[in-house]
Parts: structure tokens; sequence; C-alpha cells
């Protein structure tokens, strides 16, 4: 019986990280599209899904991605509740960890299938960053909730780079199984990608502090605004399309972890 529950949460894991690396594949591939001048499409988890669903066999295709992702919620659930891999799997702050993941994940698989059964256009990234701040500036202590956030994403972000700067990710993956180019393909991968990743985390928390130290909603982006914002810096094209890049990479790199990750 324990045999066959880890084989489930190790499917429903490999299928959760192989579905969030399309989308940042996805995420990536829209962002270098704006880099080179065609910003017709939203780089975020809508653009995405749109993407997906223009697509032959695009329903499918995105029940599969929702799948996957209930899949990670899932995954997330069982960390939280009996315990990651690893020896600090039973820790409070992985369980915490994996708390706050499987509800960040329940919501995008909600979304995702809310997607998938209207074949409809939900609200972008940006206006449901815009939305949501909003309502929390107009709470009692609201500028603060929201600079606390968006120090929080930053630090996140910050966090994310450092980790993957210093090749943390080897802890959880079996690199027994891998040959010496197979690893370094992943190092270029999970380290470029997270140092991206974390980049836009980062960048999206100081608009979100922004938003609220100068109570204005409009200040706070998702997404999409906040890869653009990569292109009004200097060399601004040739760094977004260095972030789009490193987010496909994340995208390789979560299929990679599907394949080798300890679960």
């Amino acid at each position: 019986m324990a045999e066959a529950t880890g084989a489930m949460t190790a499917g429903a894991a490999r299928a959760g990280l192989a579905a969030r690396g399309v989308i940042y594949a996805l995420v990536g591939a829209l962002a270098l599209r704006i880099a080179s001048g065609d910003g017709s499409r939203q780089a975020d988890r809508q653009g995405a899904l749109e993407e997906i669903s223009a697509r032959p066999m695009g329903a499918v295709l995105l029940w599969s991605l929702a799948i996957g992702l209930v899949g990670m919620a899932l995954w997330r659930l069982s960390e939280a509740l009996f315990g990651a891999a690893g020896p600090d799997g039973r820790t409070w702050r992985r369980r915490l960890s994996a708390a706050a993941r499987c509800v960040f994940y329940t919501f995008v698989a909600h979304s995702v299938s809310a997607f998938a059964a209207d074949a409809g256009r939900g609200a972008s990234s940006d206006e449901q960053s815009r939305d949501v701040t909003a309502r929390a500036l107009e709470l009692p202590g609201g500028q603060w909730l929201v600079a606390a956030a968006g120090i929080g994403v930053a630090l996140g972000g910050v966090w994310v780079g450092v980790r993957a700067g210093t090749r943390s990710y080897r802890e959880h993956l079996r690199l027994g199984g891998m040959s010496r180019w197979e690893r370094r393909a992943v190092d270029v991968a999970g380290v470029t990608g997270g140092i991206a990743r974390g980049a836009v985390f980062t960048v999206a928390g100081a608009f979100l502090v922004r938003a609220a130290v100068d109570y204005q909603p409009d200040k706070a982006k998702g997404l999409d605004d906040t890869l653009r914002s990569f292109a009004d810096a200097p060399l601004g094209r040739l760094l977004l399309a260095c972030v789009a890049a490193g987010l496909v990479l994340f995208g390789l790199f979560s299929f990679a972890e599907a394949r080798w990750r300890e679960v």
C-alpha cells in the first residue's frame, strides 16, 4: 500500500513539474517575441494558455496541463502532511513551504481548468495584480500589507536566484543517473533559468512596493508588464531577450526535474 501511494505521489510530482515546464517555456518564448518587436500576445500564463488553445488538439493539451498542475498541488500537499524527501524534509520550514506551494498550484490548476472549460479569455496577470493590489490598499493598514508583500516577493526572488547560483537544486536530483553531458546541461538550465526567474520575482516585488508607497495600484505589475519593463532599461531588448531565454531554460530545467528529481 505504501509503495503504491509513493508511486502515485511520484507520478503526480513528475506530471506537475512537466506542466510547470510547459508554462515557463511558453512564457519565455512569448517574451522573446516581445524582445524581437512582436508584442501582440501577453507574456504570462494567460498568454501561454491562449498559445496552447490555438494549436491542434489544444483543448486536450489544456486539460492535460490542468491535470498535471493538480498533480503538483497534490504532491506539495503530501509534502506538507507527511514530509518531503531529504534529511530536512520533515522540518516545519519545509512543511510550511510545501503548504504555501500547494495553495499556489491549486489556484493555478483552477485557473487553467477554468480556461480549458470555456476556452475564453480571462484576466491577464497585469489586470489581476492591479485588482488585488487595489483591494488590498483599501484595507486597514493596506499600504503596509502591500509593501510587506512586495518586500516578501522581492526577497523571495533574491533567494531563488541565490539558490540557483549555488546549484542547491542538486541535492534533490539523482545525479548518479545522469551522464556528464546531462549534468552539465542541467546545470546550465538550472543556474541560468533560476537566476532569470529570481530576477523577474525581484522586479515584480519592487513594483509592488512602489505601488504601496505611492498608493497607486496601477503601479503594481503582473508577469507580462514586469517582463516588458526590462525593455525600458539600458540595452533593454537585449536584457529582455536574456531574461526570456532564461525562462525558457527554466522550463527545460523543470522537464529535467520531472525525470531526475527525488520525490
